[in-house]
C-alpha cells in the first residue's frame, strides 16, 4: 500500500534527474513516485500548474524548479521572478490548501557573502543580484502560505554528471586546453546532488520537518581549490590524459553581469542533527560524480 505520492517539479534539472535515478534505491519505495520536467508542469503558469497538481494529487512535493541563470538573471529579472517567486508561491498554496509537503530547494546566493563563518538557517539575507533576490522572494512567499507543512533547503556549488555545472565545465576546458584560470577569492561549498538527494529521502522518511535547512558536503574551499582536487580526481580516474596548470586569479579578473557572494559557506548542523545523515566525505562525493562521468 502507498504510503503516498511523491511529486518531483522541475524533472529535467540536474537534482531532478538525480531523484529519478536513485530513487529505486531509496529508503522511502512505500511511496508512489513522479517526476515531470517544465514541459509536462510549468510552475510559472498558476492555473497549468494547479490543475496538474489536483489530477495528480501528490502528499509531497519536492520542487527543484528553478530560474537558475544566474547572469542572465540580471537582464531577465521577469523571467526570475516569474519561475522562482511566483512559481514557488503556486505550489506553497495548493500544498496548503490540500494538506500537502512542500520541500523547496533554494540557494546560498541569498547571502551576500559578508560573513567569515558559515551561514546559518536564520543568519541575515542580503541578495547581491537578480537571482538571489527572485530566490529569497521564492522562500518568503513558501513562508507565508505555509501551514507548517513546509521546508526550504538551500545549498551551494551544486554539481552532478548531469546538466551543465563547474564539475563538468572544468572537466571540458581541461581536456581542451594547456591552461586554465580560475577564480580564488570566492569560497564555498560544493555540493553532490546524490549527497542532496539523500538528505531530501530522508526528510520524506521522517516526515518530521518545516522551516529553513542549509545541505552542502561539508567543505570549504574556493573555485581554484576545488578546480585542483577536480583536476586530480580526474587524472587518477582516467578521464583526463595529463595535468595542466590551474591559475588563481581574483574575481575582477573574471568579470561578470551578477556580482557573486566572496564567501558562502552554508552551515548544515541542522540537517545533519535533525535527519541523522552521515556526514559524508566530499572527496568522496566528487569521487562517485566523476566516476559515473567516466
Amino acid at each position: 500500500m502507498s504510503a503516498g505520492h511523491i511529486l518531483v517539479t522541475g524533472a529535467s534539472g540536474q537534482l531532478g534527474q538525480t531523484l529519478v535515478r536513485l530513487w529505486e534505491r531509496s529508503p522511502i519505495p512505500q511511496y508512489q513516485f513522479s517526476a515531470l520536467p517544465r514541459m509536462q508542469l510549468d510552475i510559472g503558469k498558476p492555473d497549468l500548474a494547479a490543475a496538474v497538481l489536483s489530477e495528480l494529487q501528490p502528499t509531497v512535493i519536492v520542487n527543484t524548479g528553478a530560474y537558475t541563470q544566474v547572469d542572465k538573471a540580471e537582464s531577465e529579472g521577469d523571467a526570475a521572478y516569474l519561475i522562482n517567486e511566483a512559481g514557488t508561491a503556486t505550489l506553497a498554496r495548493w500544498a496548503a490548501q490540500n494538506g500537502a509537503q512542500l520541500l523547496h530547494i533554494s540557494t546560498d546566493f541569498v547571502f551576500d557573502g559578508s560573513s567569515t563563518s558559515p551561514y546559518l538557517p536564520d543568519s541575515q539575507t542580503s541578495p547581491l543580484g537578480v537571482y538571489g533576490a527572485s530566490k529569497l522572494a521564492g522562500e518568503k512567499a513558501l513562508l507565508a502560505a505555509d501551514d507548517g507543512n513546509g521546508a526550504i533547503i538551500r545549498t551551494s556549488w551544486l554539481y552532478s554528471e548531469y546538466g551543465n555545472n563547474f564539475v563538468k565545465t572544468m572537466l571540458r576546458l581541461m581536456g581542451e586546453r594547456d591552461a586554465v584560470s580560475v577564480v580564488d577569492d570566492q569560497i564555498g561549498s560544493p555540493t553532490s546532488s546524490h549527497s542532496l538527494a539523500q538528505l531530501i529521502f530522508a526528510m520524506i522518511q521522517k516526515r518530521d520537518y518545516r522551516g529553513i535547512y542549509h545541505w552542502t558536503d561539508g567543505a570549504s574551499m574556493s573555485w581554484f581549490e576545488f578546480a585542483q582536487q577536480i583536476q586530480s580526481q580526474a587524472l587518477r580516474a582516467g578521464i583526463l590524459s595529463k595535468a595542466i596548470p590551474i591559475t588563481p586569479i581574483a574575481t575582477s579578473e573574471y568579470p561578470t553581469p551578477a556580482q557573486r557572494p566572496a564567501y558562502s559557506v552554508l552551515d548544515r548542523s541542522r540537517a545533519l542533527e535533525d535527519f541523522e545523515c552521515p556526514g559524508l566525505d566530499w572527496k568522496r562525493q566528487l569521487a562517485e560524480v566523476i566516476a559515473e562521468l567516466n
